[in-house]
């Protein structure tokens, strides 16, 4: 028989995550609107009909509202690293996991031309105090990998040039997107160059590969 306790704190905790989610995505329709400096955290908090108290304990800042939509994947390449197949290196795991990330157009990879995705990601990357605030998401992303891969310097080192190359390859795809190309047309040279990134990470992290 199941405990009620353990029901009732995963009850909680989903709607919890629906609440993060709810007031995300009404916060970031009305950044779309209005642009994100014109857009007041009362304004977000009435809307949501919450209070501003309330609004700072599920986000301590307002940039926090639009980088909610990254929460899923900050611990993404640590849970790659720590879920891969038996026999199966690091860099091989995180290389068929972005590899997989592209065939499917997730726009966490930067390819894809969906026009909502496109809006978001003209609103994150031209929005100076998001870019800076994604950072952090990006430092935790590398800590949580370190982790993963030993927690020793060495593993912090790898862990820095995964995360770059990843960052690097998606922001390759945004920047086609942006400038108008179709997923359909880029995803073989986004592709090619996944896989070139991910031999050059092999051949210098040996340990990992």
């Amino acid at each position: 028989m199941s405990d009620p306790g353990l029901r009732d704190t995963g009850l909680r905790e989903r709607k919890k995550q629906r609440m993060y989610q709810a007031v995300s995505d009404l916060a970031i329709a009305l950044f779309l609107e209005k642009g994100f400096e014109k857009v007041s955290v009362a304004e977000i908090a009435a809307a949501a009909e919450i209070s501003k108290p309330t609004l700072f304990r599920y986000f301590p800042a307002k940039e926090d509202l639009v980088l909610h939509r990254f929460a899923d994947h900050e611990q993404e390449a640590a849970r790659v690293v720590d879920e891969r197949s038996e026999g199966q290196s690091p860099l091989d795991a995180l290389r068929v996991h972005f590899l997989d990330g592209l065939e499917r157009c997730d726009p966490v990879t930067g390819l894809n031309d969906a026009e909502p995705v496109l809006a978001f990601h003209r609103l994150l990357y031209g929005t100076p105090s998001l870019v800076a605030r994604l950072y952090g998401f990006l430092e935790r992303s590398e800590e949580a990998l370190a982790r993963a891969l030993g927690g020793d310097l060495e593993a912090r080192l790898a862990a820095g040039q995964i995360v770059a190359v990843r960052r690097i390859l998606a922001m390759e795809n945004v920047r086609r997107m942006a400038a108008g190309e179709r997923a359909a047309e880029v995803r073989a040279d986004a592709v090619a160059a996944a896989r070139l990134a991910f031999r050059q990470l092999e051949a210098g992290l040996k340990r990992y590969a």
